[in-house]
């Protein structure tokens, strides 16, 4: 995908960048190759890839999510910031959060923030477990986001006891996802959630499956959850 693709592609959605949207694209896009050179940030450099696979990808959210009012976003395990920080570029006026259990991902974040020029931006080296039993963040952001990251039982661990009741906790998942929701319905409804909606659709050009879960988060997370760091990926709630 290339960048007047790109372009074009996100208009037929209703959204049009302007062009120092498109320039902070460019600039993400050379910071991520540069720094991948001295970290591994992403198995993907190709522009074209970059292009589809993570900045257009992470802005399929908003297609099935309102993005247009002001909130607070957390993003957990966002790597080199997907999908928060493309959503940030589109829709500058949401508050962003990134949670990342390493820190030289955290420093590189920075560094993007600042080439970005992006306001209203945290960057926070923590474990999803323990941030998630902070009370200065639990129950905390209308929105939270994970892109991959882990199977819906442990996502859904990780994510919902960071949302405020009322908000929503959007996972956006590759193939398998129906199977994934199976398995993880139970975790969802004890951690306070309900399945709101499910979107499948394609990537374009290489029509790859992908598949948006937005969950609204219900009632409060019993406090013992999230558990010790580890205890949700070796014993997940299923």
């Amino acid at each position: 995908m290339i960048i007047e693709q790109f372009a074009a592609n996100l208009r037929e959605k209703g959204i049009s960048l302007s062009s120092e949207q498109l320039g902070q694209f460019e600039i993400y896009f050379e910071t991520l190759v540069e720094w991948n050179e001295k970290m591994n940030l992403t198995a993907i450099t190709d522009k074209a890839e970059v292009y589809l696979k993570h900045f257009y990808d992470s802005i399929t959210a908003s297609f099935y999510f309102d993005f247009t009012k002001p909130f607070h976003l957390c993003d957990v395990g966002a790597g080199a910031g997907f999908p928060s920080i493309p959503l940030k570029i589109v829709f500058p006026h949401i508050e962003v959060t990134i949670v990342d259990s390493l820190n030289k991902r955290i420093s590189f974040l920075n560094h993007l923030a600042k080439e970005l020029k992006l306001e209203n931006v945290h960057f926070i080296h923590d474990r999803a477990e323990t941030f998630g039993v902070n009370p200065n963040f639990r129950e905390n952001f209308e929105v939270v986001t994970a892109r991959a990251v882990a199977r819906m039982s442990v996502l859904s661990e990780l994510c919902l006891p960071l949302v405020k009741v009322g908000g929503h906790f959007i996972a956006m998942k590759a193939a398998h996802a129906k199977d994934e929701l199976e398995i993880g319905q139970k975790a969802i409804s004890i951690l306070g959630g309900r399945l709101e909606d499910m979107h499948t659709f394609t990537l374009p050009m290489e029509e790859s499956e992908r598949n948006i879960l937005i969950i609204k988060k219900e009632k409060q997370t019993p406090m013992k959850y999230p558990r010790k760091p580890g205890t949700p990926g070796k014993t997940p709630i299923e």
